[in-house]
């Protein structure tokens, strides 16, 4: 079974806010002692890290849900509780990371040691030391810790290389890779040897180096499923130019040419973008009978549809078993490099704006819907973050809800929609009396 995993998809929880404390002094020569209860502490957060040591998303197969602690609730004295430690998560460099529900791109990790929060931890509630006030020296009321943030995440990688190889199966992009590099890609004489994506690293006479990719084989139909599909064409859209491999001794009774046509087609159909990376035409196995004539009809036939305005993409012919022409095909694929630059991967349509971790100012405080059994149930996020932040063990603070909840004019809308003396209202799993 393969080791490689590319896609993951996962749930991340932060910790909640330590929940506020009610107490009181009460030391033997201190009258009138008063409110002395101290506030939660922060939950953790739930932190990416990028991890340059990684190369794949394995860690993620079995381990799919994280997370943070809870901060520690607040203790008399007026002592804060402590904060909980943020929990580190290591992902590979190239991780793009998206909100499952948005389909939005949260970030795009690419940068070794980059850190992302993707889960903010609540903040600890206050306890009564905080609500006391000349009308109310003594208040025994205190705040629960304010929710972590919750979300589902799809994580998807896309290797880091300057540089993809890409073609039919059995072209020679594996026997490529294992001389221009030290990586040692499995190479057979069959179909579809490649079945994970290979990574080395070049370095030219001139001393210039660059990454290259081995993308498995691609047949007609893959931006469709056919084959391995879409699954490893991903991995092309971080590199910045495609060294096209073609089997110019027609070994498998293809066209050359048609093959080249075939490519791009895919190419195009996975994303229309992925033509605007420069490719040099790698003219493989040279060192086969025909292939000389061969190269020769298929630059005919290139030149042919082109425009005289185009400009026509360089072919190198080489032979990877002999190794001819490698240098030069390596020094102008590293001239071609510093002169092309970085493709965006994403738009700004994609990427999710920038998040406040507070109150929407301009979203509506509650809504009032009916419920099968008639029961009104209030909803909305201003509303349910107040009331899980209410300690309903205390009065006092059961009545402080029901003032914030008149003020908010939840009364006057039940009222509005038709709400009696008696009807039953709902938060959650938490029932009450409507009071006209």
């Amino acid at each position: 079974m393969s080791m490689f995993l590319d896609t993951a998809k996962i749930k991340v929880k932060a910790g909640n806010g330590g929940d506020g404390m009610v107490a009181f002094r009460r030391e033997k020569y201190v009258p009138n002692g008063g409110p002395w209860g101290g506030d939660g502490g922060r939950g953790g957060n739930v932190v990416f890290v990028v991890d340059e040591g990684l190369r794949t998303l394995m860690d993620f197969r079995y381990n799919r849900h994280f997370k943070a602690q809870s901060g520690e609730k607040g203790m008399t004295k007026g002592m804060h509780g402590r904060g909980a430690e943020d929990l580190i998560v290591h992902v590979p460099q190239g991780t793009t990371v998206r909100d499952a529900e948005t389909g939005k791109i949260l970030i795009d990790l690419i940068e070794n040691g980059q850190k992302f929060v993707v889960a903010h931890g609540g903040r600890g509630g206050r306890g009564n030391i905080r609500f006391a006030t000349p009308k109310n020296p003594a208040p025994e009321i205190s705040e629960n810790g304010e929710p972590g943030q919750e979300r589902e995440l799809q994580l998807e990688l896309k290797i880091l290389a300057d540089v993809g190889l890409v073609g039919f199966p059995s072209v020679g992009k594996s026997t490529l890779l294992s001389v221009i590099t030290s990586a040692k890609p499995k190479i057979g004489a069959y179909h579809f040897t490649t079945i994970v994506p290979n990574l080395g690293m070049v370095r030219t006479q001139s001393g210039e180096s660059f990454a290259v990719a081995d993308l498995p084989g691609l047949i007609e139909g893959a931006s469709q499923g056919v084959g391995l599909g879409t699954q490893f064409l991903r991995h092309i859209e971080r590199t910045r130019v495609i060294l096209h491999v073609i089997d110019m001794s027609a070994s498998e009774g293809r066209d050359p040419y048609e093959d080249y046509l075939a490519i791009n087609k895919e190419l195009e159909s996975y994303n229309l973008r992925l033509m605007e990376r420069p490719q040099i035409i790698v003219a493989n196995k040279m060192d086969m009978p025909e292939s000389a004539e061969n190269l020769k009809v298929f630059k005919e036939k290139l030149a042919a549809n082109y425009d005289e305005f185009d400009e026509l993409p360089q072919i190198f012919p080489i032979s990877s078993l002999t190794k001819q022409g490698l240098s030069t095909l390596l020094d102008a694929t590293a001239e071609l490099l510093d002169k092309t630059p970085e493709f965006l991967l994403y738009d700004e349509s994609e990427m999710e704006e920038e998040a406040y971790y507070g109150f929407d100012e301009d979203a509506p405080a509650f809504e009032i819907s009916r419920d099968d059994d008639a029961a009104w149930v209030l909803s909305g996020d201003k509303l349910e973050k107040l009331f899980t932040m209410t300690n309903f063990d205390r009065e006092e603070a059961v009545m402080k809800f029901a003032r914030q909840l008149r003020g908010m004019g939840v009364d006057e809308a039940l009222r509005a929609r038709g709400a009696k003396d008696g009807d039953l209202v709902r938060i959650g799993k938490f029932e009450f009396e409507f009071v006209d």
